[in-house]
């Protein structure tokens, strides 16, 4: 094996590490957290509050919120940076949330059962809520100090 082939490889997988770590890969990561954490509270509803009693829906929450917290503050770095153009809105993911805790609230009442609302889902969010409140905020200042395109 040559000095070159060696060194291309390396690049490659930098390359793909670089790929791994990059902001699309970030939603892909959030989206699917967000997935699992709302599947696990679905299960842990219709089961008896299991998931929450294990304490395995606080160690999803967990990483939901960190992952979506990584995302958000990326996100903003790259608006503050000019790089950011895609738009994603966190309003959606507000209205499912919602929609899913005002479930949890009235759904016991509706099917019958005994639930109670685990701490970490409440706390989820009023974290994904206040990330977006603070997201929204910097994307407003961002929109008034950003320069406008003078002409002459």
């Amino acid at each position: 094996m040559c000095y070159n082939d060696d060194m291309s490889d390396k690049i490659s997988l930098i390359d793909r590490l670089q790929k791994v770590g990059s902001f699309n890969a970030w939603r892909l990561i959030v989206n699917f957290w967000t997935m699992v954490f709302f599947a696990a509270i679905i299960f842990d509803f219709y089961n008896d509050n299991v998931l929450s009693k294990g304490e395995i829906l606080l160690g999803v929450a967990g990483i939901y919120a960190a992952t979506l917290a990584i995302y958000s503050a990326e996100k903003e770095f790259r608006r503050w940076h000019h790089m950011h153009k895609s738009i994603h809105p966190g309003e959606l993911y507000a209205i499912i949330w919602t929609v899913l805790v005002l479930f949890l609230i009235i759904g016991p009442e509706i099917y019958g059962i005994t639930y109670h609302l685990p701490s970490e889902v409440s706390a989820s969010y009023i974290a994904m809520v206040s990330i977006l409140a603070i997201t929204r905020e910097s994307k407003n200042y961002y929109k008034r100090k950003k320069p406008r395109n003078r002409r002459p």
